[in-house]
């Protein structure tokens, strides 16, 4: 029986394409010299058809050594300390003081005509079957005017081979030292293909060489996977020869994508430097979300804004200085340069110098990027932006202090480029980065127009594009970036998923290896009275009071660092880091120093820990900081925790988000994660460690497993967005307010007039602390539970307004006043806390703890769910809060802590009961003729049957409920005068 197709076939199908379609030669194997590593014949017909002055005057010099002397030349300075074949490609050679150019790219435009000529005299061949020595012959190398660029390793699936029998090959029967392939000297990057994928590698290193994967992906949206989709007219790696192999493709790629990065590591011990370098070669989801933002930013303009979901440790970093490079240059249509400055933002308070290495690897141009630190003043960020800096990199914080001072930029158009846009991306500092940029008419304005041009400006600007990464975005960050598809729902502009980037390898499922523990302790009251307390406040102080207790922290740590010994210790060779993720800086003290106590005590010597945490805290009566407890300075951590001196790192609200450390291996988690907190956390941990087979372990002292992965889920594949924002939920805001008569119309409107009146003279600033004075007078007149509701809804119309102008072209003047007074007066009031009714020191007692083992998850696959929904005016306020004795809560917290129970599901479930009963026609003819007294009778009776009809809802908690009438009782007895009052009003 013939085969389906050989190998032989496979690779004759992949040269007949280049030669028919490409404009490819072929057979540049027969005057392969496999000791320079070059074709001399077709480098010198280059050289000679697009450079024949400066050949001629080197034929004067050279004469019949010309050739030789040029070969080996080139051959010199590829193989030298600090040479590369690809900084020759980039920039040529100098000889006997003429320049000599080895590759042209394509002209920006045709007006340079003899430019455009050399440009296509370059020479792009393929060769089958070249011996790169005498017992390694590959099946195909792509050359460029001579000079060997790419290698591939073919291979046939119908042949029962893959590509991972290709990269064996390249591992195993490839010397790295053959010429062919020296490390930056040789081909520029090797691929290993079959029929249905295709991966990578820039350097061969026998077994540790290390592979990266070069596919498109399979499948769209929650369907997008790793490898290629498949077709029936071609292969699913046919794009590698009609795409990526196109000559200005490669071109493209070589001057305009392709780096070298370096990084120095200086040993602790011995104080020797050495330097790492790594031949970057863009990933196929890379190239192509550039690709297609330049071509959509070439026709558009700066008229859109883009949101980019690439998946955490997908090398954003690249991905944006790349950007943010072709960026500076691109032009339109009619040849206009469309961005005057581009500018990088980050939401890190430390800009990350790699990203300016990465810029700098592209083109080494002095003046091209400036990275606005910590000595930098927002002043300086202003002179930036009004100077001619092609790249500005800076923090969002800086943002707010230069939205007046920025002046003469209507003329000119900006690029911000937004790294990890969720949180910080939807409030005052986005509006401050859109505002301080945008173009204005100038000239006599009155308040009015003032008024309008601040919502306007806070809006998309015409001269403003926003390119926004994240991994995990937000509802909000679908809003302001997101596009709408065919099915009238936002999604980004392009995806590279955790689901592909897993599947792939690339990135690890830090899921795969999840253990929960749960904490028991037994509370009890240490008073003789029984306070009434807050629930919400109460619930707080009591948690905070277990979590630092020194038994319960003393046998977590003991947990933790005996499993870090046993279980995680030995990875990676022995070099196998963790962390430790702390609910507070006081926590992250008292984990510290128990840690070290444990290990002193245990004589354990393998174990050093280092804590991270910003200012200063105070705990037991003492002060710490962080170089205090680690005794080196707080920008050299991350370099010191990567060396071997440290195993473990405890965190408070620190280095969760934009720490890349490949060599974590664990993380113990003592703080409660929700959604994208949880996603930024736990995917520190994602990061591969070539060469090693890196497995990822979580213990998770607080979170349940199904929580965790619900975070997960909207980001597994694309996220898109289900509803949209309107203004008639923040006019119903605007009218609940307005029910509790705080606000004078007539302050509110003098407060504009003065604000936006131009300069604020002493006499103004005295009449604004009246009228916010008198506003507050007007809130203490409530009872303290309304002003904490009142102050919720304020908070809640400032939020939601604030994203609906940026989102949004919605224009209301009158409401932008009241916005402008609410947003002032949040500033200057203090809502009066009930003295020392809510301090629970010396109240309760915590004994008996145990921490008991419950689940271990292993390879769970996660389902997407990616639909977010933005919150709604009325989601957006805080809990009800109601007043229970303090043994209520008590008994509360040690009936979960047997049960399990969560608490937002429990009062999910709770509120959809009374929804329930609500509508309950027996409970409201009872409330027609009943007392209050005589009405819970029908009362429970009406929740026992909503209980029963819901059961499937939350089965656990609704069946406790029906079972346990104390239970029934303490949860919805506080709702029994509510509802019985509102069936009352309804009556009446």
């Amino acid at each position: 029986m013939n085969s389906i197709l050989s190998e032989h076939d496979y690779q004759q199908e992949i040269a007949d394409y280049l030669v028919t379609h490409q404009g490819y030669r072929a057979g540049a194997s027969i005057s392969f010299n496999r000791h320079f590593a070059m074709d001399p014949d077709q480098l010198f017909e280059f050289l000679e058809s697009t450079q024949p002055e400066i050949m001629e005057e080197l034929a004067k010099v050279y004469k019949d050594e010309l050739r030789p002397t040029l070969v080996s030349l080139i051959n010199q300075e590829a193989t030298k300390k600090g040479g590369s074949l690809l900084h020759m490609l980039k920039h040529g050679l100098e000889i006997a003081n003429q320049h000599l150019d080895l590759m042209y790219t394509r002209p920006a435009t045709t007006f340079n005509p003899e430019l455009f000529d050399k440009y296509e005299h370059n020479i792009f061949s393929v060769a089958q079957e070249v011996w790169a020595s005498d017992n390694e012959r590959i099946d195909l190398v792509i050359f460029l005017n001579g000079l060997p660029i790419i290698t591939f390793e073919l291979k046939c699936n119908t042949a029962r081979q893959s590509y991972e029998d290709a990269i064996w090959q390249y591992r195993n029967e490839r010397n790295p030292e053959t010429r062919l392939f020296w490390f930056k000297a040789g081909a520029l990057v090797n691929f290993a293909m079959d029929l249905k994928e295709v991966y990578m590698t820039t350097r061969l290193n026998k077994d540790k060489t290390f592979f990266l994967p070069f596919n498109r992906g399979n499948g769209e949206g929650v369907h997008a996977g790793k490898g290629n989709p498949i077709s029936e007219d071609r292969y699913a790696v046919s794009y590698m020869w009609e795409e990526i192999l196109a000559k200005d493709s490669l071109l493209e790629i070589i001057s305009k994508f392709m780096f070298l990065k370096t990084e120095e590591k200086t040993d602790q011990v011995t104080g020797k430097t050495t330097t790492k370098e790594t031949l970057i070669f863009p990933r196929y989801h890379q190239l192509d979300a550039v690709r297609k933002l330049l071509a959509d930013v070439r026709v558009n303009r700066s008229s859109q804004n883009y949101l980019i979901q690439h998946s955490a440790g997908s090398g954003k970093t690249n991905s944006i200085a790349w950007l943010a490079h072709r960026l500076t240059s691109l032009h339109d249509e009619d040849g206009q340069q469309i961005f005057s400055n581009i500018v990088i933002v980050t939401d890190r308070v430390v800009v990350d110098r790699q990203l300016q290495k990465a810029v700098m690897g592209l083109e080494h141009k002095s003046g091209l990027i400036r990275v606005m630190n910590d000595e930098c003043t927002s002043a300086d960020l202003a002179k930036a932006l009004s100077g001619n800096t092609k790249i500005i990199a800076t923090t969002i914080q800086k943002f707010p202090y230069i939205v007046d001072t920025v002046a003469g930029l209507k003329d000119k158009r900006f690029a911000v480029i937004i790294d990890e846009a969720h949180s910080s991306t939807s409030g005052k500092n986005m509006a401050a980065v859109t505002k301080a940029l945008a173009s204005g008419d100038g000239g006599e304005a009155s308040v009015e127009d003032l008024i309008t041009e601040e919502i306007r400006n806070n809006g998309k600007q015409d001269n403003v594009s926003i390119f926004a990464f994240t991994a995990t975005p937000k509802p909000t960050t679908l809003q302001l970036f997101g596009r709408v598809n065919s099915k009238g729902i936002r999604e980004a502009f392009h995806v590279y998923s955790m689901k592909q980037a897993i599947e792939e390898g690339f990135i690890l499922d830090v899921l795969a290896n999840y253990t929960t523990y749960k904490t028991f302790y037994t509370l009890n009251k240490a008073v003789e009275d029984d306070p009434e307390l807050r629930t919400r406040e109460a619930k707080r102080q009591i948690a905070r009071f277990v979590e630092l207790h020194d038994t319960n922290i003393a046998q977590r740590i003991e947990v933790i660092v005996e499993h870090f010994r046993t279980t995680i210790q030995q990875e990676l060779g022995g070099m196998a880091k963790a962390m430790v993720v702390t609910a507070s800086r006081e926590s992250a003290v008292k984990y510290q120093q128990a840690l070290e106590a444990y290990i002193a005590r245990k004589g354990y010597r393998d174990i050093h820990a280092l804590v991270a945490f910003s200012g200063t805290v105070t705990v037991d009566d003492m002060e710490y900081t962080e170089m205090g407890m680690n005794s080196i300075p707080e920008k050299q951590l991350p370099e010191k925790f990567d060396t071997d001196a440290y195993q473990v790192l405890l965190v408070a609200n620190k280095y969760q988000t934009g720490f890349d450390q490949p060599k974590l291996c664990a993380m113990y988690v003592l703080k409660s994660l929700r959604g994208v907190s949880a996603v930024q956390t736990l995917s520190r941990l994602n990061r591969i460690c070539p060469p090693f087979d890196k497995n990822t372990f979580v213990l998770d002292f607080v979170n349940s497993y199904e929580d965790i992965k619900a975070a997960f889920a909207p980001y597994y594949t694309t996220t898109l967005l289900a509803n949209t924002v309107t203004p008639n939920a923040v006019y119903e805001l605007e009218a609940k307010i307005d029910g509790y008569l705080v606000l004078d119309p007539d302050d509110v409107d003098k407060t504009s007039e003065i604000l936006y009146g131009g300069a604020i003279t002493p006499d103004d600033k005295r009449k604004l602390t009246f009228y916010l004075s008198r506003a507050q007078q007007a809130i203490e007149r409530h009872e303290l539970e309304e002003q904490f509701k009142l102050i919720t809804l304020m908070k809640s119309f400032i939020r939601f307004y604030e994203f609906l102008i940026q989102a949004t072209s919605f224009e209301d003047t009158e409401l932008h006043r009241k916005y402008v007074f609410m947003t002032a007066l949040m500033s200057f009031i203090n809502v009066r806390h009930p003295g020392g009714g809510f301090d629970l020191t010396g109240k309760i007692k915590a004994t008996n703890f145990l921490q008991k083992k419950e689940e271990e998850h292993a390879d769970a696959k996660l389902v997407a769910q990616p639909v977010v929904k933005l919150p709604l005016a009325e989601q957006a306020g805080g809990r009800d809060e109601k007043e229970e004795k303090l043994s209520q809560i008590i008994r509360e917290l040690n009936s979960r802590t047997g049960n399990n129970f969560d608490e937002d599901e429990g009062i999910q479930s709770t509120h959809l009961i009374r929804e329930l009963i609500l509508k309950d026609e027996d409970l409201q003819r009872s409330a027609k003729t009943n007392t209050v007294e005589d009405f819970e009778y029908s009362y429970y009776r009406s929740i026992d049957r909503a209980l029963v009809a819901s059961l499937e809802q939350n089965q656990d908690f609704y069946t406790l409920l029906l079972n346990d009438l104390e239970a029934k009782q303490q949860v919805f007895g506080i709702f029994a005068k509510d509802i019985y009052e509102s069936l009352r009003e309804d009556v009446d």
